[in-house]
């Protein structure tokens, strides 16, 4: 009699018991629940915060005594039909919160057919973080998302579909749901998310099944946890065609698939492999490097140079990621490049269409690497060659506006609008040591270089030229005489870090 009353106390505090107790672990989950909510050892303060008006939406933000700037939004999961915010929300505030990580879980809309309802209160989640960050000790530039099951789905979806102000700096999933193909995924979370008729539409379908929507450096790096023996989501279906499609773009990706532990474990300590798990987890974090908030952001502009072509794992051996580790902490570089982009507009692939340039512009950086041309030496786009001024100082007035009109000399403005963005560091092409792809170094040398030498006189802009400073390193090319092998890679580092240090 007395164990029913306080089982019947416990559930009056975790409505979410009903669904763990279906799972056979009534009292020993009842009474870690309740050791969870009432003994936060390692959180300075909890309090919620409404997302939305009627407080449907709302984030349980757990600080910790001691922040490290680190923080974490949760998104639970329960297949968009419930939120399992227990096991897979809350529980693991007390571990984030010890680690001196900020944690604040998302209890979102479910979507009843319209997605963007669930997107819309996370994105909101992670913009309240982080507009927070000065008040709650957290860098801004450190705020990772952690999603279960379909909260797992929402968080891949939020790391690679949203815009570039609410998209993590690193993802973690639990057992994902990744596929929206109910025949290879868990089909209710398609259902609910898509919609009745949204789930049998194949376009649709494609999006939200978010392998495909990984981004080579755009996307960030993530880590999935899951068990062999999932029975509710396949694991090769889903989180390792997640893992296959991060690590297939080069982007940083570490997967942890244990022996069993089926579907829904979280942070719950009858997980057989919780204790390692939970070390898995913080070495991976704790292996994380992270930008000072106040470091100098540097965006590195270009083709499929910048972007680290041919260099396995670019992400951390291209130029950009070797550029990173030259400069250390107080710098913060971003590698924006995509491969075959033109700087006409008129080009085959030109790049100030792309999510890349969007995303450079929104990345607000305070350094501005650029080196694009390359592919503008191609008799099919150099045609246009006529653009190519033009559509440089397109690129060089919209990263900053205050060069858009020409100031005279001795004007009372000219101090006002002074140093007005970012600097901007004008890069050569290096050269074309063979003409793959009809790539044409004569044309690089003797019309798009003086181009643009002439705009960065016009624009008072620094030009890096590495046609000359790489002139004696074919040996640290591909054997396509085009793109810089991982050696190659570091020159270039090398250079654009000399450059860069020099003011």
């Amino acid at each position: 009699m007395k164990y029913q009353i306080f089982f019947l106390h416990l559930q009056t505090i975790h409505k979410e018991l009903i669904t763990i107790i279906t799972m056979k672990r009534k009292l020993f989950i009842s009474v870690l629940m309740l050791a969870a909510v009432m003994m936060q050892a390692q959180t300075a303060r909890k309090f919620t915060l409404n997302l939305t008006e009627d407080g449907k939406a709302n984030m349980v933000v757990f600080l910790p005594q001691t922040p490290s700037g680190k923080a974490i939004v949760g998104v639970p999961g329960g297949g968009y039909s419930m939120l399992s915010n227990s096991h897979e929300g809350y529980l693991a505030s007390d571990w984030l919160n010890k680690q001196g990580i900020a944690y604040a879980v998302v209890n979102y809309r479910l979507p009843n057919g319209d997605r963007t309802i669930p997107m819309g209160d996370v994105q909101k989640g992670i913009r309240i973080v982080r507009d927070s960050a000065s008040v709650w000790g957290i860098n801004p530039h450190d705020v990772g998302i952690m999603g279960f099951s379909a909260g797992g789905h929402l968080s891949s979806v939020i790391s690679t579909l949203s815009d570039y102000d609410v998209r993590p700096d690193f993802t973690i999933l639990f057992y994902p749901v990744i596929s929206m193909d109910e025949r290879v995924s868990h089909k209710w979370s398609c259902i609910n998310f898509l919609g009745e008729e949204g789930h049998k539409d194949p376009n649709l379908v494609r999006q939200y099944s978010t392998q495909n929507a990984v981004q080579r450096h755009l996307t960030p790096p993530a880590i999935i946890i899951t068990a062999s023996d999932d029975r509710l989501v396949p694991v090769t279906t889903n989180a390792l065609a997640y893992y296959t499609a991060m690590r297939n773009a080069g982007n940083e990706c570490a997967m942890y698939i244990y022996p069993s532990g089926d579907h829904g474990f979280g942070f719950g300590p009858w997980f057989k492999y919780h204790d390692q798990m939970l070390t898995d987890l913080g070495n991976w974090l704790n292996a994380r490097q992270t930008p000072q908030p106040n470091a100098l952001k540097v965006a590195c502009i270009g083709n499929s140079i910048t972007d680290g072509y041919g260099i396995d794992m670019a992400s951390v051996y291209g130029y950009p990621g070797q550029l990173q580790q030259i400069l250390g902490k107080d710098y913060w570089v971003k590698n924006f490049g995509i491969s075959s982009r033109t700087m006409l507009n008129k080009g085959d692939y030109p790049y100030m269409n792309e999510t890349a340039w969007k995303d450079a512009l929104a990345f607000k950086p305070d350094i501005v690497v650029i080196k694009l041309g390359t592919n503008d030496s191609k008799p099919e786009n150099w045609k246009y060659g006529a653009e190519f001024k033009q559509d440089l100082q397109q690129m060089i007035t919209t990263l900053r506006p205050d060069l858009a009109q020409p100031i005279k000399k001795n004007s009372k403005k000219k101090s006002a609008v002074q140093n007005v963005g970012p600097r901007i560091l004008l890069c050569t092409p290096i050269p074309a040591f063979k003409p793959s792809w009809n790539i044409n170094d004569s044309v690089i040398v003797n019309q798009i270089i003086p181009i643009q030498q002439e705009v960065a006189k016009e624009y008072n802009l620094e030009v890096i030229d590495l046609h000359t400073l790489f002139a004696n390193d074919g040996d640290k090319v591909l054997p396509d005489g085009i793109h810089p092998n991982e050696k190659g890679a570091r020159r270039m580092a090398e250079i654009i870090s000399e450059a860069i240090k020099k003011n």
